[in-house]
């Protein structure tokens, strides 16, 4: 826990949060379509870049590989050459590498580029298990020896080049759909992947690809075929918007009965949240330049939601979501299927005076990889209940924002400790926040 008086939000709940902010691309995708420049000597351009820190993680990896970047924060454009690559220091990569699990996407572009690759130990946020032994897998497939030996993390070469090969997933993992696409489109030969995540940031890393002069093709079976090419080029694109953001800010005009024109925000990856939306009762109407998402009065309506895989009811939007349901009127269920250890978040609303209950059954219809495991991935939440204010500990970036929520919602103060969690998805939240009026320092 930090002591850091900067780490810690003060908040006086109870206001509605009214007013226009911007949203920028999406975290996950910008980030790896950084990483993808890495590809092909020559200059990358990537606009629509949101002011996160895990840009600037990312960023200073490359700079470690001999990459040149630079970012622009107030224009939101990322210039990257990759020219001159070569291999990082193990110790300093290491030091930046416990902040985020980008590192393991360095696999592929490196053996390309330079025949080897040396992954670090791997960080990110706690929300459960997500082994990289898809990442591994993927990679042995193709050619590459790994080496899980080394003291200081893992060593991977190709000292014959990667082939393609027939890949399967056992579940659509995004980073190991990443890690085939990024790995695979320089390799000699045919790749197909099956069982592949389809998630829009996906798609839109496959246009940046293609942009390069990668063939990939998609089939509607979450089937990727993809036939090397000897080279790629630098690209120019402009990220999509983050929808993860878009659509945290639409619960927060929800919880705090609020009116929040989210600039940017688009309606095609927003579908499945805002049918959800619209079934609580939220109201929202859709312009060229961004959504416009509020809380019409009367009373919320209950809802069941299961979160799946794109196109499913994404697992990061459930969070701040559930602060909004503790103010609908009767009974809402909330089954977590992509992640066990969501639900850690709702602690804190309960001690606000929210009433949820966590279970270990699968409540709902969806296959569930958490069945019989004994983890509690299933949340009954009872309302509507009145939320007061009180100290709250971070646990994690979607987690967090939802507290920052059940904060602004609550009435009276708040104090929201380890905020510096959410500078890694929200860019320049404080400065959104004030925009909308809220009351905090």
């Amino acid at each position: 826990v930090s002591d850091n008086n900067n780490d810690i939000l003060h908040v006086e709940g109870g206001k509605p949060l009214n007013g226009t902010i911007k949203v920028r691309g999406a975290k996950n995708f910008v980030s790896k379509a950084m990483v993808a420049a890495l590809l092909a000597p020559g200059t990358s351009v990537l606009k629509n870049v949101p002011e996160i820190r895990d840009v600037h993680v990312v960023s200073d990896l490359l700079r470690l590989h001999g990459v040149d970047v630079t970012v622009d924060g107030d224009h939101g454009v990322v210039t990257i050459d990759a020219t001159n690559v070569q291999l990082a220091d193990v110790a300093d990569v290491d030091t930046l590498s416990g902040s985020s699990r980008i590192p393991i996407l360095f696999s592929g572009p490196l053996l390309h580029r330079l025949g080897e690759a040396f992954i670090p130990a791997l960080g990110g946020c706690n929300i459960g298990g997500r082994p990289i032994d898809f990442h591994l897998e993927t990679l042995r497939k193709l050619g590459a020896n790994v080496d899980k030996e080394h003291k200081d993390g893992i060593h991977i070469t190709a000292p014959n080049g990667l082939h393609g090969a027939k890949i399967h997933l056992p579940y659509p993992s995004v980073g190991a759909t990443e890690q085939t696409l990024l790995a695979a489109v320089l390799a000699e030969g045919k790749t197909e992947l099956s069982g592949a995540a389809t998630e829009p940031e996906i798609m839109d890393l496959v246009c940046v690809l293609q942009k390069m002069g990668a063939i990939i093709s998609v089939d509607v079976d979450r089937t990727f075929r993809i036939e090397g090419v000897k080279e790629l080029k630098g690209y120019t694109h402009t990220s999509l918007t983050d929808r993860i953001e878009a659509a945290s800010w639409a619960s927060a005009a929800l919880a705090t009965h609020g009116d929040i024109f989210v600039k940017g925000a688009t309606q095609p990856e927003m579908m499945t949240f805002l049918n959800v939306f619209r079934k609580i009762g939220g109201e929202f109407d859709i312009t060229d330049n961004g959504i416009r998402f509020w809380h019409p009065g009367g009373d919320l309506k209950p809802v069941a939601i299961e979160t799946d895989v794109h196109p499913g009811f994404m697992t990061d939007w459930q969070q701040p979501l559930v602060v909004a349901l503790t103010q609908a009127k009767g009974l809402s269920i909330v089954h977590e299927t992509v992640y066990e250890n969501r639900f850690g978040f709702t602690k804190p609303l309960v001690q606000m005076g929210a009433t949820i209950q966590l279970y270990r059954e699968c409540l709902g219809s969806l296959p569930c990889r958490f069945q019989q495991r004994n983890y509690k991935h299933s949340a009954v939440i009872f309302g509507p209940t009145p939320l007061t204010g009180r100290d709250i500990d971070v646990p994690d970036l979607r987690g967090g924002f939802s507290h920052l929520i059940a904060a602004l919602a609550a009435k009276g103060p708040s104090n929201v400790q380890g905020i510096s969690l959410i500078d890694r998805g929200y860019a320049d939240f404080r400065g959104k926040l004030e925009a909308l009026g809220a009351d905090f320092d």
